[in-house]
């Protein structure tokens, strides 16, 4: 069977489940999607009922971004992986994912990473053969919830210019950095190399708006600011996100034998096929002195960041990380608001896999 089918009624209709009937039953299916990520619809039904929404500010037309659909169902993402320890010796170590999502394998590399920091005062667990890491300021937040100071590297495939080259050479590889403290809030840095993310070329596309210069270019590296012409992001920097990109490059996948970089330029099919690689790193500040010192300093530093004189019209003065962990503490006490069209595909995978669904509040 051959559909074919545009993106905003790819997201409205079952196709999703038809993937896993297909899977199930050895059906053969291929779906076409024509993916011009205008959504007129839900963007006109946005703009009429609710014209100083969030969306109206964002461009994100909730429910229709096939950039969120699962890659479990696509056969992307390993349901049932088999994670291994690799050469686990002292304070190092690889996991080989077995192409686990991102979520499974770096929260497991985050806890191995604590465990052997504990005992060794610091550990680094190279992840190989991941997919779709997603946030990553999410792991070395665990690790700074255990009172440990955490990093993480991730590489994946080429998505944006390389300063000097033509068209995608490396991809917009993220860094983030967790600082637990007493007082104030962890400071959480969670960054990408790259000026802007995909996400906010196509938000500019639909809504029609250009973009900054020097954040984005066509397929060819030409900048530009037509988010119909663009086609990836630039680095950050100029030559300093570039370079940011390819030492993480190496920090990740070469360190843990699987390149991604090498293998997508070359001529083998394979070098394409989706995956990546990280670094989590944890490190016990009482290894390196008196460790209550240690969080009175960070508290001191930020507290005297928060006392700099704000600038002409700056609501305060904010370290990384400070203003999403009062959003959460809200969430945490007032529930996260889901729209009714994610609450019920969520029930409805939940029943499928006999996950029971939390609390609805409201």
């Amino acid at each position: 069977m051959v559909l074919t089918i545009g993106d905003g009624a790819f997201a409205y209709n079952p196709v999703i489940p038809s993937y896993d009937a297909s899977n199930a039953y050895g059906l053969p299916l291929l779906v076409v999607v024509f993916n011009n990520r205008v959504y007129k619809s839900m963007n006109l039904d946005h703009r009429r009922f609710y014209p100083d929404g969030a969306a109206a500010g964002t461009g994100e037309w909730l429910g229709t971004d096939l950039r969120r659909l699962p890659r479990l169902a696509n056969g992307v993402a390993n349901a049932r992986p088999e994670l291994t320890v690799e050469r686990g010796a002292g304070a190092v170590a690889v996991l080989d994912a077995d192409r686990a999502p991102g979520p499974v394998a770096l929260t497991a590399a985050a806890e191995e990473a604590v465990t052997r920091a504990r005992t060794s005062g610091g550990a680094a667990v190279g992840v190989r053969r991941t997919v779709h890491t997603g946030a990553i300021g999410h792991y070395v937040s665990r690790i700074a919830e255990q009172g440990l100071i955490g990093i993480a590297f991730v590489a994946g495939m080429p998505n944006m210019g390389y300063t000097g080259a033509k068209g995608a050479g490396v991809a917009t590889r993220p860094l983030a950095i967790a600082v637990p403290a007493r007082s104030h809030a962890t400071l959480l840095l969670d960054m990408a190399t790259a000026t802007i993310v995909l996400g906010r070329i196509r938000q500019a596309g639909a809504n029609g708006t250009p973009l900054p210069e020097g954040a984005a270019a066509t397929a060819d590296g030409t900048p530009t600011t037509d988010p119909e012409r663009a086609v990836m992001p630039l680095p950050l920097g100029g030559a300093k996100g570039s370079g940011m990109s390819l030492a993480f490059e190496l920090l990740t996948s070469v360190l843990v034998g699987a390149p991604v970089f090498a293998a997508f330029h070359s001529e083998d099919p394979g070098g394409r096929e989706h995956r990546q690689n990280a670094l989590i790193i944890a490190l016990d500040q009482a290894a390196f002195g008196e460790a209550d010192a240690f969080t009175e300093a960070v508290d001191a530093t930020l507290a005297t960041l928060k006392g700099l004189p704000p600038a002409d019209g700056a609501e305060g003065v904010h370290y990384p990380g400070e203003r999403s962990a009062a959003l959460g503490a809200l969430r945490g006490a007032e529930g996260v608001p889901v729209a009714a069209k994610v609450w019920r595909e969520l029930t409805e995978r939940a029943a499928t896999f006999g996950v029971p669904m939390p609390e609805v509040r409201g």
